[in-house]
């Protein structure tokens, strides 16, 4: 009997974790308003592909959103710049996703 109990805690903390991790993964997609059109960016998609979420959030998740120092702080590069170089610069060394305007921005 203590067994089963051993085991029946152990899956219902592993369980429980699982699903604070699932439901603290952020948003499937996020908007980003620009003047050249709005980008929709798949983050949940992003999220299979990197293995540390500070690939993206250098200051890790807790620091906020990017619009928070981005465009804000005179010590941080502007958003766009930051996205730019971030997400092309990816895309490139990948050799996958999108690197021209059009493709990201929709008017």
């Amino acid at each position: 009997m203590k067994r089963f109990i051993t085991i029946l805690l152990a899956v219902t903390f592993l369980a429980g974790g699982a699903l604070i991790a699932f439901a603290d993964n952020g948003p499937a997609e996020v908007k980003l308003e620009a003047s050249m059109g709005t980008v929709t960016f798949p983050h949940q998609a992003h999220q299979a592909l990197v293995a540390d979420c500070t690939t993206c959030h250098h200051k890790g998740v807790e620091a906020g959103t990017c619009t928070k120092c981005h465009g804000v702080d005179a010590a941080a590069p502007k958003a766009k710049d930051a996205f730019h170089k971030l997400c092309k610069g990816c895309h490139a060394d990948k050799k996958s996703g999108p690197t021209g305007c059009k493709d990201c921005h929709k008017k």
